[in-house]
């Protein structure tokens, strides 16, 4: 049966950026949920400093919870190979701090779509750089998860492999026992695509869920699509929202994945809105899973 996860959404400026937040209080507050562990990320300040790894380890593991996966965003895009070169020594760091932490999913992606790359380019530099990374894992019991995405909370340019036509061969070339992908589904709506066209797709190759809903607070895909680029983070007009009251068919997701034995991690993508609504959504899919699993 999978396992859920949850993820600090809502804090992320406080945790990465501000300092405003310290991970012992989203510790504290995730653990008083109805999951059975908490996905990292890579650029809480705090795990700038490997002496804290330790502690927030036995700190989650106190509560009897676990920490699964780590959410990483390495650029493997950039057309400098010196640039490329760095990125992938950042990702060995984040797949030590992974294994550090108990964990055995490390996310991975392709980079941004600037705008001079070539389709071709961009997914030569980012399996090259993928495949850099694998061995790394391997010895540490460590599977690297490329995810479907859209933009990283702190990028210029959206995902390079956003789209299915890129994203699918990008995976294709890549045929790893520590290699899987890390399906969102709210992100192909984004790309102005099917949810379950692409998970059809990669299903076999899924290995971990990020669980999400998105709404658009104003305006059409298209005006999200023409200004998505050229400004950090997510577009405005974005937003995070309820789980099992957006856009996403989590029928027709979970039976998908029940049919092709998925038993792993989904974290939870959500609470913007504060802890009441993450709570909601845990409850939404805890009830899903028991339906899908029983």
């Amino acid at each position: 049966m999978p396992k859920l996860a949850a993820f600090p959404k809502a804090f992320m400026q406080a945790l990465c950026k501000d300092g405003s937040m310290k991970l012992s209080e989203w510790i504290e507050l995730a653990v008083q949920l109805d999951i059975d562990g908490l996905e990292w990320y890579s650029g809480f300040i705090e795990m700038q400093d490997r002496s804290n790894w330790s502690e927030f380890r036995k700190q989650v593991e106190g509560h009897g919870k676990e920490i699964p996966m780590m959410c990483c965003s390495p650029d493997f895009t950039h057309p400098d190979p010196e640039f490329r070169a760095k990125e992938i020594e950042k990702q060995k760091f984040w797949i030590e701090m992974t294994h550090e932490l108990g964990g055995s999913y490390c996310r991975v992606l392709s980079g941004q779509k600037r705008p001079e790359l070539s389709i071709e380019e961009g997914i030569n530099y980012a399996v090259e750089s993928i495949e850099a990374c694998l061995p790394y894992a391997e010895e540490r019991g460590i599977t690297l998860i490329i995810e479907n995405h859209y933009k990283d909370d702190f990028w210029e340019y959206p995902e390079f492999a956003q789209k299915m036509e890129i994203f699918c061969p990008l995976v294709d070339r890549i045929h790893h026992p520590n290699f899987g992908v890390n399906y969102d589904p709210s992100n192909t709506y984004l790309a102005a695509e099917d949810p379950l066209e692409l998970l059809k797709r990669v299903s076999d190759r899924v290995v971990t869920m990020h669980a999400s809903d998105r709404y658009l607070k104003e305006g059409t895909l298209e005006d999200l699509r023409k200004e998505e680029g050229g400004a950090l983070g997510y577009a405005k007009r974005l937003s995070h929202g309820e789980i099992g009251k957006g856009l996403n068919d989590y029928d027709a997701i979970f039976s998908e994945l029940k049919r092709v034995g998925f038993d792993s991690w989904i974290s939870i993508e959500d609470g913007v809105d504060g802890m009441d609504q993450l709570e909601r959504s845990v409850q939404f899919l805890n009830n899903k899973i028991r339906e899908y699993w029983r």
